[in-house]
């Protein structure tokens, strides 16, 4: 009989630990979406180069960058909590969160490059950059619901 109690004991914490994780897990996701969200606003609504390389470098950046590594450890704690169980779900937010990094990679070097001189040289920036936000968005999205929903 004690030795039963005991092995509640043990298990009820661990449990609380995983339920834990995978509610830090779900916030990050969701803050992930914001600030995709809030970086798509953004890129919409300024229309100054300068202002807008200024606030990517000092807010932005950092700020998507430590979400999306919240995100990233909180699934490989939850991955390791699993024994290292490499379901089809776990491949693909692997497979999602590897693109997620490439893209932001791609549009954040992009923007270095861009002369302040050229006129056209921003507004073809916004397109590109728009079309590599919505696809984070639906990425992030569409793994979300799928989680959420099974």
């Amino acid at each position: 009989m004690s030795q039963i109690k005991r092995t509640c004991i043990i298990i009820t914490p661990m449990n609380e630990m995983y339920n834990m994780g995978l509610s830090l897990h779900s916030v990050g996701v969701v803050s992930v979406l914001i600030v995709i969200f809030v970086n798509l606003f953004l890129l919409i609504s300024i229309k100054e180069l300068v202002k807008y390389k200024r606030l990517m470098s000092v807010f932005l950046v950092p700020l998507t960058s430590s979400i999306f590594a919240l995100v990233v450890f909180t699934g490989v704690i939850m991955m390791a909590a699993k024994h290292l169980d490499f379901s089809i779900e776990n491949i693909v937010m692997i497979l999602i969160s590897i693109s997620f990094i490439v893209l932001e990679v791609k549009r954040i070097k992009s923007l270095r490059y861009i002369s302040e001189t050229k006129e056209r040289a921003f507004d073809a920036y916004k397109a590109f950059a728009r079309r590599v936000l919505q696809i984070e968005f639906i990425l992030v999205l569409v793994i979300s619901i799928w989680m959420w929903l099974v």
